[in-house]
């Protein structure tokens, strides 16, 4: 198990960081530990998540008090992200790190049978969405000394598997998207991006879409947890 720091451990004390998909699975999770680290939350997700309880939880553990960022990614178009970004950038000042979290997927079905208004939408979530938040929150990013972007990837983005349709699709945008922003801010601001597969994990996401698999027998989210805080804490990669 994790070992919870100890109030001289506060490895991202001072560090504003925006993780999208905070309501659930791996996205709480990782804001969840972050904020133990001494980091300020900010928590967004669909308007209708639950985001009140992660901030609950955060304020009565002693975390800093965080804000929170509802986000439409089915809506989500360049206005709506700018606008998001100014109101992140009102309350912070500045963005230490952007945590891309959110995912969504409706079904498994062949390409012969996947629905074309699904399949905008599953890109739009998992890659337009991304990309816009991503570009609008930039202006902040470079006001940090140590800023990081960390995309979720998932094994279907670096593999296609039959039935995975738009969701794989999408992945391997996220991969090539991470790949470029990474080589456009390497030798040009202290921005440092990665691309995260957490593997298979126990998720509202994956019980969606195998109904009738066990849950339990997967691991938690929380598994997955330190490789996202190596990376926020600037152990998981190193710049050349």
């Amino acid at each position: 198990m994790e070992q919870e720091p100890t109030p001289l451990m506060q490895p991202l004390q001072d560090r504003m960081i925006l993780v999208t998909g905070a309501a659930e699975g791996v996205g709480r999770a990782v804001a969840l530990a972050a904020a133990t680290r001494g980091a300020t939350l900010v928590l967004s997700d669909h308007p209708d998540a639950d985001l009140a309880a992660v901030y609950d939880q955060i304020e009565a553990s002693g975390g800093a008090q965080p804000a929170i960022l509802p986000l439409n990614l089915d809506t989500a178009d360049e206005k709506g992200c700018r606008t998001a970004a100014d109101l992140v950038g009102n309350c912070c000042g500045r963005l230490d790190a952007l945590v891309h979290c959110a995912a969504f997927a409706p079904y498994l079905a062949r390409i012969d049978d996947y629905d074309s208004g699904e399949w905008e939408r599953v890109l739009r979530v998992n890659l337009t969405a991304p990309f816009l938040l991503t570009q609008a929150c930039l202006p902040l990013l470079r006001a940090s000394a140590d800023a990081v972007v960390i995309f979720t990837s998932d094994r279907v983005g670096r593999t296609g598997l039959a039935y995975w349709g738009a969701f794989a699709a999408a992945k391997f945008g996220i991969e090539g998207l991470a790949q470029v922003l990474a080589d456009e801010t390497r030798d040009s601001s202290p921005i440092r991006v990665a691309c995260l597969d957490p593997g298979i994990v126990r998720t509202g996401l994956r019980a969606r879409l195998y109904p009738g698999e066990d849950p339990f027998t997967l691991p938690a989210a929380e598994s997955v947890v330190p490789r996202y805080l190596d990376l926020l804490e600037g152990s998981g990669f190193s710049r050349s």
